[in-house]
């Protein structure tokens, strides 16, 4: 169950603390774009046009990683310009290796940002890289992810209880120390 478990859950992409992550030695990310970055078929936005000039500024290399045809992900990439990859086959692991390679990066220092567990979460996983789980955009979508939104729910109801397991055993080892 571990590998469906994300390193960190956020509220959404544009809440994470990117400079904290470059300090952290991260030079790389990888974005799913649909629910992530946007909502599902939307071109890039405003508020994504800024993310990546930011992310530029300070000194990260991006890539877009999804599952989608050429056309969608060549519309949201249209105005941002990073490098891109479509039909990615997320959890297969394959993309992300080459996603890394293109960007100069490699495990310890490369994070996938998504909406899903089963797609997004567990690639990063089976890749060996930090993996960050944010909430979709739009909560309606297509009924295939509306299926694995129910399986997400218990990862995540485990997830929870691992967290509180993992503060707990945190917080003894300090007590311990001290």
């Amino acid at each position: 169950m571990k590998k469906l478990y994300p390193s960190e859950y956020m509220e959404s992409t544009y809440d994470i603390d990117y400079e904290k992550l470059y300090s952290k030695g991260f030079r790389g990310i990888l974005f799913d774009i649909d629910n992530t970055l946007v909502m599902h078929g939307a071109p890039a936005d405003d508020r994504a046009l800024k993310l990546f000039k930011r992310l530029k500024e300070i000194g990260f290399a991006t890539t877009l990683l999804s599952n989608n045809k050429l056309e969608r992900v060549s519309l949201f990439n249209e105005k941002i310009k990073v490098n891109a990859i479509h039909k990615a086959n997320k959890p297969s692991t394959v993309n992300i290796i080459r996603a890394m390679k293109d960007m100069n990066t490699n495990v310890t220092n490369t994070v996938f940002i998504g909406d899903q567990i089963f797609t997004d979460v567990f690639a990063g996983n089976r890749a060996g890289i930090k993996t960050i789980l944010v909430k979709p955009i739009n909560p309606k979508e297509e009924i295939q992810i509306v299926l694995k939104r129910w399986l997400e729910k218990i990862v995540l109801l485990g997830y929870g209880r691992y967290i509180k397991k993992k503060q707990r055993r945190e917080k003894n080892e300090s007590k311990r120390k001290n």
